[in-house]
């Protein structure tokens, strides 16, 4: 199990450590090629709404075709995005190489997930979460630093995109060489259509959210015409998903109590997590003027409370066989991080910082993880990607959305505070210059502490922001209905038929095998 753990393991660290590595390395890599702030922001969100697109395709086509040939065409996608990544010559090519390279992390994120639930049983998969957990710690403690270091070395940043590459190569041919699973022969009927309609209805939401308030007001033609479009499409998609064979989204599934609410808490997560944490790299850089290696290691204390809880967490779960509590204490713990974090500004005490960061690590680690294996715990094993897909789908979607929402919020409220500033100091201000905000080192000594002030005093708002949002996940996880996690890999059928007969002869009819809490609290 271990060996193929092994080989699952290293997809999850290169899909992580593609989003982490970039995280303190952006400021320089905007500043490099000019680039604004929205177009900062879209450098993270072209990457997470492709993923956020493909990720239920990926989990459907997980339950009808071979899991492992799928894993290792995501990573040939996953490296090519890489490749056009690193050979970006302008913020265009750079944003459309990241929308390539979020179709294959789309696929890594998820058909990771799926490809251990077809193997370990929802009771023991806790146990094994704690690996997960582990991965994930390397990843986002390790990434911040190793494209810090890359940024401030003679590779240059290009080097934060092709470092994924040798990595990915490794997992490809560990999973070649220890991945087996059993191939369910299955009719492949893949709701082309549907796929479509929610690729196309998300895109122009998520589109919308970037843009509005920025480039077009609110109340406006624009949004009329997007967000009508984005729902009607999604109308459509859902009206072609209840009469599909094999649906992208089941939506039986979907509408299953304990899978709705940890989507919801999902959506919420992903909005302030991704929202959140995106921003901290920039926060350290821009607003205080550390360097990117010096950013990578302020961000450790939040890594650490991921790796920790995630591992410790996992362990109690396998042992009690319960989930719902950890998930309560996970997303009150994450509310309580985000709202320390809305009080900094550019001097703020990183002693304070870091405690901040803290909890807001353990609120991930003991949330994020678990909320796919409660939903995971109540579908069939033929369903599982399907689940998982959307379950991630959702997640993404929360984390574009908070990082869309979150980017158009710091940057009208930078632009507000140095437009005050300017003002003060009898600066005219002026959007023509050839130089970038985000490019600190070509600024004039006095406009640069005045843009290190604007971006750290921004900082907070977005978090006071996360925190409200979090606060949707801790109401759905506690509205949840507990449940015992079961040990087999599939559901019990409803019903079974012993072959014993009766005295008349009749088959004795057994009843229907169910895992959970009896009246006098046992199993």
């Amino acid at each position: 199990m271990l060996e193929a753990m092994s080989g699952l393991l290293l997809v999850l660290f290169v899909a992580l450590l593609s989003g982490t590595v970039v995280s303190t390395a952006l400021p320089k890599i905007v500043g490099a090629l000019n680039g604004s702030q929205s177009q900062y922001t879209w450098v993270v969100t072209a990457a997470l709404l492709a993923a956020t697109a493909t990720t239920p395709i990926w989990g459907k086509l997980a339950d009808l075709m071979n899991k492992k040939v799928l894993v290792q065409i995501a990573i040939g996608i996953f490296v090519l995005g890489s490749v056009l990544a690193g050979f970006a010559q302008n913020m265009p090519e750079l944003i459309s190489a990241r929308a390539v390279q979020g179709l294959g992390m789309g696929g890594l994120q998820s058909l990771v997930q799926v490809v251990i639930a077809a193997m370990i049983p929802p009771r023991e998969r806790g146990r094994y979460s704690g690996y997960l957990g582990g991965v994930m710690a390397l990843a986002t403690v390790g990434g911040p630093l190793l494209g810090g270091v890359i940024v401030d070395s003679w590779l240059g940043w290009r080097w934060c995109f092709f470092v994924g590459v040798p990595v990915a190569a490794i997992a490809f041919v560990v999973l070649q060489k220890t991945l087996h699973l059993t191939t369910v022969k299955r009719a492949v009927k893949i709701d082309y259509l549907g796929a479509s309609l929610i690729a196309a209805g998300v895109s122009v939401l998520l589109i919308w959210v970037t843009f509005v308030g920025n480039s077009f007001a609110w109340a406006s033609w624009q949004t009329g015409a997007m967000v009508g479009a984005g729902v009607l499409i999604l109308a459509g998609a859902v009206a072609v998903e209840a009469r599909a064979a094999e649906p992208v989204v089941p939506l039986h599934v979907v509408r299953e109590k304990t899978t709705s609410l940890a989507i919801l808490a999902s959506l919420a997560v992903g909005m302030a997590m991704f929202g959140g944490s995106v921003f901290l790299g920039q926060y350290f850089q821009v607003g205080r003027g550390y360097s990117p290696t010096e950013a990578g290691l302020l961000t450790i204390p939040m890594m650490v409370g991921v790796l920790f809880s995630s591992t410790i967490t996992g362990r109690l779960i396998t042992r009690s066989g319960k989930i719902k509590p950890y998930l309560v204490a996970g997303t009150t713990v994450l509310v309580a991080g985000f709202f320390m974090l809305s009080f900094i500004d550019h001097e703020t005490s990183l002693t304070y910082l870091s405690a901040a960061m803290l909890l807001v690590g353990v609120g991930v680690g003991m949330s994020m993880q678990n909320l796919v294996l409660a939903v995971q715990n109540t579908v069939k094993l033929r369903d599982i990607g399907a689940a998982s897909g959307s379950l991630t789908f959702f997640r993404s979607l929360g984390g574009t959305i908070g990082v869309s929402v979150l980017g158009a919020v710091l940057a009208n409220r930078v632009t507000a505070n140095l437009t005050d500033q300017f003002t003060r100091a009898g600066i005219a201000p002026s959007g023509g210059g050839k130089t970038s905000n985000l490019n600190i080192a070509e600024l004039p000594e006095p406009i640069r502490t005045m843009v290190r002030a604007a971006y750290g005093d921004a900082t907070g708002h977005i978090f006071l922001i996360s925190a409200l949002i979090a606060v949707v996940g801790v109401i759905a996880t506690i509205v949840m209905r507990p449940r015992l996690l079961r040990s087999s890999l599939d559901l019990p059928a409803p019903q079974e038929v012993s072959p014993a007969a009766d005295a008349t002869g009749t088959p004795a009819r057994v009843e229907p095998l169910t895992v959970g809490r009896d009246r006098a609290g046992g199993t």
